[in-house]
């Protein structure tokens, strides 16, 4: 697909892009399942440190993960690898994950892209209606910078211009949550969320973000696209749900307060009762 083709117009140029199962979505909290099926991840692999290439490819930073890293668990049919990870950004003052959650929008989004074992490459996972799991984590803003991520933060500085890349030695749970903050999550079927947008991805989003400082979100604002130009906003706008369920690992959140206003007040309004007499 050219270079110059925004989200808005993919579908134009290939139809799968306006598929029925598209991401990103919004996630609807309220509106949620809960799916007693969605158990614990049982990672393995995550914690072995291992040395791969880091790229600008001009259009965002991806790193290639060797063979070793799996997950199981969680209601997934099969043994899933790790291929490859990216992040999603906005820019200074600007959010920019691809998913939101009730309408908000997170400074940066990571995505670890996994195909079943049985798969070699990415391509033939794409033949297969549940090929790929995608695990999804939102950022947000820390004043504490994130020792884990001292590694990659400062790798980001070797890789600013387009075609730049370096070799990283990292582990995946440096760049994730803990395994304790990883029970809440959200699970729906999707698709990439770049061209060609296969719609053959298990989506889990965790409902925990990670924290990076206001410096380390910087690192990321200063690469470079192709044409020299900051390397900003690098997020696909929500898609439609048409008809999709979003589940959830967990019990249903409290009200908020503006629920309990809203419903305390109709309360008022419904019975012979004052409001006052009712504190």
């Amino acid at each position: 697909m050219p270079n110059d083709v925004g989200p808005a117009a993919w579908n134009e140029v290939n139809v799968v892009c306006g598929g029925n199962k598209q991401s990103p979505i919004n996630i609807v909290t309220k509106k949620t399942k809960q799916d007693a099926s969605l158990t614990a991840f049982k990672f393995t692999g995550y914690s072995g440190m291992f040395t791969s290439r880091l790229k600008n490819n001009g259009q965002t930073v991806f790193l290639d993960i060797p063979l070793g890293a799996t997950v199981t668990g969680a209601n997934l049919s099969h043994i899933y690898k790790a291929v490859q990870l990216d992040f999603h950004w906005g820019s200074s003052g600007s959010p920019g994950s691809e998913h939101t959650l009730d309408g908000e929008q997170y400074p940066m989004e990571l995505h670890i892209l996994h195909i079943k074992d049985k798969f070699l490459t990415l391509e033939e996972a794409q033949n297969d209606t549940a090929g790929q799991a995608i695990l999804g984590f939102f950022f947000k803003e820390s004043d504490i910078e994130n020792k884990e991520y001292g590694a990659f933060i400062a790798a980001l500085a070797k890789v600013q211009n387009a075609e730049n890349h370096t070799e990283l030695n990292i582990s995946l749970n440096k760049l994730i949550l803990s395994e304790t903050k990883m029970s809440d999550y959200y699970r729906y079927e999707g698709s990439q969320t770049v061209p060609g947008c296969s719609e053959t991805a298990i989506w889990t989003m965790f409902k925990e973000p990670v924290p990076l400082s206001k410096a380390q979100f910087a690192a990321f604002y200063n690469l470079k696209f192709k044409d020299g130009k900051p390397m900003v906003n690098t997020f696909r706008p929500v898609q439609p749900h048409k008809g999709r369920v979003v589940y959830r690992s967990f019990s249903g959140a409290a009200v908020t307060a503006v629920e309990f206003s809203f419903t305390f007040l109709l309360l008022c309004l419904g019975t012979a009762l004052s409001c006052y007499q009712l504190y």
